[in-house]
Parts: structure tokens; C-alpha cells; sequence
């Protein structure tokens, strides 16, 4: 086997706790079956062999229901769990140890011409159906949660959340390997949180005035 292979497998075995075996892996996941067919595509595409690439970038599609551009640039040990919806534009790159869920887009926006889609740097967590669009970095150890839509830049060890979706600093370095998708710190709802318990604090004090005033009056 490959060194490609083999740290596609490990990285899989690793990430993903559904993973029971190499044999099941390289038999029936999607993502590992897209992820090769890309490299080959890829290949191809590099040589001139453009036809050919979509082709076999066609072929992997309607068998996975991942959709990877020929001319996409993917790291070693990318896992793409489940994957069913993932679409990864021409101009995308995706760096080494990303993880990414079904339902995802790196995408452009519809009016950039030549580098139209985002660069994703190492150990990158892409939570569930999020949408990446544009020709932008997101740095290495990123996280972005379930269901963000990202349309600028997002640091190293940084967090997204929310549509459109806003960046929260984070101590410290955050592994791809936790793979949490859903818990994270929204400061909008933190704000909205803190203005809902202002708004009570007020109201409170209001009513205790008013009723002050209507004791003293009807004594």
C-alpha cells in the first residue's frame, strides 16, 4: 500500500470511531474512495489530461456524492466523514490533517476570477454543512462549527460561528483530532444573553419603583 494510502487509512482509523477496520475503510467509505479517485483525477489534470480528470472526478461523484474539482489541491490525511453534499471548487486548497463533515462547500461567491475559492490550512475542523465561500485563508488548527457560513478570513486557533459567521479567539492550540462540532461560544447570543438580562434587571427595578410610588401615593 501507499504511504498515501496508508496514512489516509490511519487518519480515518483515528477520527472517525465508526472505523472498525483498514479492510472496511479502503471496501466502503466514501470519503476514502473520493479522496483516491481525486488523486488520480488530480494527476491527470496536472498532465494535461483534462478530459480524462473530470471524468474520473464525474465517476467519483455519483458513486460517493462527494464532488472534489480535478485541479483542488488536498493534504495527506484529510478525512471527509460521511461526506455525502461536500463540494471542493477548482481554486480550493485544503491543507494536511483536515477533517471535513458531510454537507460542506468550498465555494466561491460568483464574482472572483482566478483564485475564487478558499485555502484551508493543517489540522482544520469543518463542522456539518458549513459553507466556506471565497478566495480567503483559514488558519491552521481553525474550527468552523456546524452550519457557519464563512465569507472572510478566519485566523490559526481561531473559531467560527454563526451565519454570517464571526470569529472567536481561542487559547491555545485546537487539535482536529477533538471533534466537536456543536459546542462552541457565539458571541452574538453571549451579547444577546447579556442584553435580555440587562432589559430584566431594569424591568425589575422599574416595577419595584412603581410600586413604591403607588404605596406612597395611597398612603
Amino acid at each position: 500500500m501507499s504511504s498515501y494510502r496508508q496514512e489516509l487509512v490511519r487518519a480515518i482509523m483515528e477520527r472517525d470511531p465508526a472505523a472498525r477496520s483498514a479492510f472496511e475503510v479502503r471496501l466502503l467509505y466514501p470519503g476514502y474512495k473520493a479522496l483516491m479517485s481525486h488523486r488520480r483525477a488530480n494527476w491527470c489534470f496536472r498532465h494535461n489530461l483534462k478530459f480524462l480528470a473530470r471524468w474520473i472526478s464525474e465517476r467519483a461523484k455519483k458513486r460517493t456524492g462527494i464532488e472534489i474539482h480535478p485541479a483542488a489541491k488536498i493534504g495527506r490525511g484529510v478525512l471527509i466523514d460521511h461526506g455525502m453534499g461536500v463540494v471542493i471548487g477548482e481554486t480550493a486548497e485544503v491543507g494536511d490533517g483536515c477533517t471535513i463533515y458531510q454537507g460542506v462547500t468550498l465555494g466561491g461567491t460568483g464574482k472572483d476570477t482566478g483564485k475564487r475559492h478558499p485555502t484551508i490550512g493543517n489540522n482544520v475542523l469543518i463542522g456539518s454543512g458549513a459553507k466556506v465561500l471565497g478566495p480567503f485563508s483559514v488558519g491552521d488548527n481553525a474550527r468552523i462549527a456546524a452550519g457557519a457560513v464563512v465569507l472572510s478570513e478566519v485566523p490559526a486557533d481561531a473559531t467560527a460561528v454563526g451565519v454570517p459567521a464571526r470569529v472567536v479567539r481561542v487559547a491555545g492550540r485546537t487539535p482536529a483530532s477533538d471533534l466537536d462540532q456543536i459546542h462552541y461560544t457565539d458571541p452574538v447570543s453571549q451579547d444577546i444573553c447579556r442584553l435580555q438580562r440587562e432589559i430584566e434587571r431594569l424591568q425589575k427595578k422599574l416595577d419595584m419603583g412603581g410600586l413604591e410610588n403607588t404605596d406612597g401615593g395611597g398612603i
